[in-house]
């Protein structure tokens, strides 16, 4: 599918990404604090969406198996994780994607979720991936931030090789440093040109490590996520809580519902625009 200008239409529960529809979101809270949370957070994130009529993938992870501390909370696990996001489908009526880090996680994983997401750092897991491709379910894979745009080819061919045809490709940035990360805009066609729907998550490509500056660091979302859309995306992936600072993982990562409100309005606008011209 090398070359095409509008990738195919990826269906992930009620929810179609690409195949030149409306600029999807997925979004929620990095990691499930509890199902309380949980149910809140995708109840308001609907609502917003439904403002917009935008497209919503709720996501949140049942385990962050990649912290940089074992003190670090991690999340409910996954038999817990994948009963509260059951709840999120059946109660709120959203599709769920979550993260799998091992391939022992895949048929348990699938036998919920929506789509499987394969997180940035194991990218290149070969069986992991393959795995993932098997399970009958959309996947997502995040390209890893020490990978070039062309080498997620490789990536493709492995999904593909285990027989998946439904696949998101996530581009969140690239390694320029320490703790550091800059999104290189070519990276949106060349992903394109597998045939597969683009993501960009802006939340994650956009870390100011050295700067106590929130109010910047929404400045910056808010601009790189208008430029990916304008670059022709399919969706944005974004982390999102109620209280960013109150969050038990990643809170210097994620944004507030209020944020969320001020990026949509013209990140729909600018898809709209884009798409008309294709």
């Amino acid at each position: 599918m090398e070359g095409t200008e509008r990738p195919k239409a990826v269906e992930v529960g009620s929810v179609w990404v690409g195949g030149g529809g409306p600029l999807a979101l997925i979004a929620g809270p990095c990691v499930i604090e509890n199902r309380d949370h949980c149910l809140m957070m995708a109840e308001r994130l609907r609502k917003i969406c439904d403002r917009f009529d935008m497209p919503l993938i709720f996501k949140s992870s049942y385990d962050k198996a990649n912290r940089s501390s074992v003190h670090s909370y991690r999340g409910p696990g996954i038999d817990e994780g994948l009963r509260i996001l059951e709840h999120v489908r059946n109660e709120i009526g959203l599709p769920v994607l979550s993260d799998i880090h091992s391939v022992s996680e895949v048929d348990k994983a699938a036998s919920v979720l929506d789509a499987i997401q394969v997180p940035a750092f194991l990218s290149r897991q070969t069986d992991l991936i393959v795995a993932a491709g098997k399970s009958g379910k959309p996947v997502n894979v995040k390209k890893g931030q020490f990978m070039a745009p062309w080498d997620v080819r490789g990536v493709v061919d492995k999904l593909e090789s285990a027989g998946s045809r439904d696949i998101l490709l996530t581009e969140r940035g690239t390694m320029f440093g320490y703790d550091n990360l800059v999104v290189d805009f070519r990276s949106f066609p060349i992903l394109r040109r597998y045939g597969y729907p683009v993501v960009f998550d802006a939340t994650h490509a956009s870390p100011l490590p050295a700067m106590d500056a929130d109010s910047y660091r929404e400045h910056l979302v808010k601009a790189l996520t208008h430029g990916a859309v304008a670059a022709g995306i399919d969706a944005l992936f974004m982390e999102v809580h109620h209280s960013p600072a109150d969050a038990t993982c990643d809170p210097d990562r994620m944004v507030g519902l209020d944020v969320l409100t001020t990026i949509l309005p013209a990140a729909v606008e600018i898809d709209r625009a884009v798409k008309s011209h294709l």
